[in-house]
């Protein structure tokens, strides 16, 4: 720890408790509009303006840069920051902690003040007193005050009233639209409820609680809540959705853990939703998603640097607790990206190399622009979501040497190796890193289902569940807009519900900038035998034909696909949804299965990627 003492605490106590009052009004400032952005999110469903959702989802994920900079700016021109003593810093923080006591967003506004500081600061006070490794101020019981609003509301039905309950907290959240048939709605809900609770006797406990704000993202408004009924707990959600005619109805009733971990997946975009206390937000979802970090929910509420923080802690606190080593990631290497994990660890760390093939034209800041275009746009459920870190410090002896030599082969821009403390414990230093939650690559996941015999069931369901959703996946992303450019298995994974997710974003372009051509017919016999192409090839234009040589070498893939997913080797399906997109419209992608639908309204169409899964086994 470096502390520099040159200057008396006392002389510095009035200028450091204004730098923690101006990094407060920085934070503050910068909750205000979040949380104002997230508010409208209710007007811009109920007015039904999709493109202005879709952009308050992107454009909201800037504001936490900008206000921290906003904030920067101001230290410096007011208290000359970066010259400061770090005893002057050392009375800021604790100032900072006592302005903190009462405030209803504490963890948010220590990890604001890590982000200006850090800034300021030279990377050795990163590991200091000087930032909030820890969290200094407790975020447990803030509803106990009587000026908040609360996290949640309870709802106490008798047996025979559950459809009044429905309706009143329907009615509670105030949409100002009509539901087109709002007791049919009631009866299903009640329905999926009743069979949740079976047979069991409804305990004097018994209880539906919800979350006081809907959760808005893209064209959905989504209920979430629990049934409570003695010491069972059943997590629900009920998505509310638009048809043709304007009116309000309910498509499902998502019930269970795994249906909420599909619905707030680190590959869907971040949702929009006003919390007065985030943390309480964050507290009742643990409760119903046990298994989801904190640091993911936080994610999902669209609070990425508050997650990121919290993923740090989560790393550090696992190294204390873990022997293994970081090595190669297992898998085919990528041309780009150099990738390594650590095998009791669930994400891998993604390294952009310094050089790349011939046949990649491209630079380490166009491939930024492209993982920084995917955390912009809608995820659709398809696309990883990226924790991007810099200087970000680990212990040598952690490392596996043959891990070490590759980086310094292929990205030796990227890694430094320090004695920091002079204490002979050497620590390596990425520059730059990307960060993902770890799938099964699905290239070793049909592997394995051929290694262990199609004649197998299991391995059977395994390869053809892998072929559809891959499709699946890839018409997802074409109803956002997007192309994922390389299309080949490696470089999408399997999550361990068995959802297909790309991952490999340095050739990702939007759907609208590509060319989708047919290939020109030979003009002779010597074209038709050439192994060399005859036509010309601009740099955005796509060949549907050509994918199938890449992809369907296997037969029995080939047959799986060609009978689910044969549009997407014609250009008409791609240059059709050009066109959709440029009419300015948004297709619904349901981030549950098409089977948990009511489907009673014959208006409300899965868009054309619904191919349902092979059936599962029992």
């Amino acid at each position: 720890m470096i502390v520099d003492t040159t200057l008396p605490q006392r002389l510095d106590e009035p200028r450091a408790l204004d730098i923690a009052h101006a990094m407060l009004d920085g934070f503050n400032r910068h909750y205000r509009l979040f949380r104002a952005e997230s508010a409208r999110s209710k007007h811009r469903f109920e007015t039904q303006d999709w493109q202005a959702q879709q952009r308050a989802q992107r454009d909201r994920i800037e504001f936490y840069d900008l206000r921290v900079h906003e904030c920067e700016r101001r230290l410096e021109r007011e208290f000359d920051a970066s010259h400061l003593s770090m005893a002057v810093w050392q009375q800021v923080k604790l100032f900072y902690i006592g302005l903190l006591a009462d405030h209803l967003q504490p963890e948010l506004a220590e990890t604001f003040f890590n982000s200006v500081t850090t800034n300021i600061l030279h990377r050795n006070y990163f590991h200091n007193e000087f930032i909030f490794v820890r969290p200094a101020i407790s975020t447990e019981y803030m509803e106990i005050r009587p000026d908040v609003q609360t996290s949640y509301r309870a709802y106490y039905p008798k047996p025979d009233h559950l459809p009044d309950v429905v309706r009143t907290i329907l009615n509670d959240y105030g949409l100002h639209a009509p539901f087109a048939n709002l007791e049919s709605d009631v009866a299903r809900v009640v329905e999926v409820w009743k069979l949740q609770i079976g047979g069991g006797k409804l305990r004097a406990n018994f209880q539906i609680q919800v979350l006081s704000n809907l959760f808005y993202r893209n064209k959905g408004a989504y209920v979430v809540g629990k049934i409570v009924n003695s010491f069972n707990e059943a997590p629900f959600a009920l998505p509310i959705l638009y048809n043709e005619r304007g009116e309000l109805y309910i498509d499902a009733v998502l019930i269970g853990e795994n249906d909420l971990l599909a619905l707030f997946s680190f590959a869907r975009a971040y949702f929009l939703v006003d919390m007065e206390i985030p943390s309480a937000y964050v507290q009742f979802l643990r409760t119903l998603m046990p298994r989801l970090p904190k640091g993911e929910i936080y994610n999902a509420l669209g609070l990425a640097k508050q997650g990121k923080n919290l993923f740090y802690r989560d790393f550090l606190f696992h190294l204390r607790h873990s022997t293994d080593r970081f090595r190669i990631a297992p898998g085919i290497k990528g041309m780009v990206m150099l990738v390594f994990d650590l095998p009791s660890f669930p994400y891998v760390f993604k390294i952009i190399k310094d050089y790349y093939p011939p046949q990649k034209d491209t630079s380490r800041e166009q491939i930024k622009e492209k993982y920084k275009l995917v955390r912009y746009h809608d995820r659709v459920g398809r696309m990883a979501d990226t924790m991007e870190y810099r200087d970000v410090a680990f212990p040598m002896s952690r490392f596996e040497p043959e891990l070490i030599e590759e980086i310094q082969k292929y990205a030796p821009s990227q890694i430094d190796i320090v004695d920091r403390n002079h204490d002979g414990h050497l620590e390596v230093i990425i520059k730059h890193a990307y960060i993902e939650r770890r799938m099964i690559p699905l290239n070793i996941y049909l592997q394995e289902a051929f290694d262990a015999g199609l004649d197998n069931p299991k391995s059977r369901y395994q390869m053809e569940h892998a072929v559809v959703e891959y499709g699946n996946a890839i018409k997802d992303l074409v109803a956002a807009n997007i192309f994922p450019g390389d299309m080949l298995w490696k470089n999408f994974g399997v999550t361990r519900h068995g959802k297909v997710v790309f991952y490999d974003y340095d050739e990702i372009e939007y759907l609208t900038d590509c060319h989708f051509r047919r290939v020109p017919p030979p003009r002779h016999e010597e074209d038709e035998l050439s192994g060399e192409i005859w036509y010309s090839v601009g740099p955005k234009d796509v060949f549907p034909e050509t994918f199938g040589p890449f992809l369907l070498g296997n037969p029995a893939v080939r047959e799986v696909f060609m009978k689910h997913h044969a549009d997407l080797l014609d250009p008409q399906f791609w240059q059709a949804h050009q066109e959709r997109i440029r009419r300015g419209e948004v297709l619904d992608v349901f981030p549950y299965e098409q089977e948990k639908r009511f489907m009673r309204h014959p208006q409300s169409h899965p868009h054309p990627s619904a191919v349902p899964s092979p059936t599962k086994e029992n």
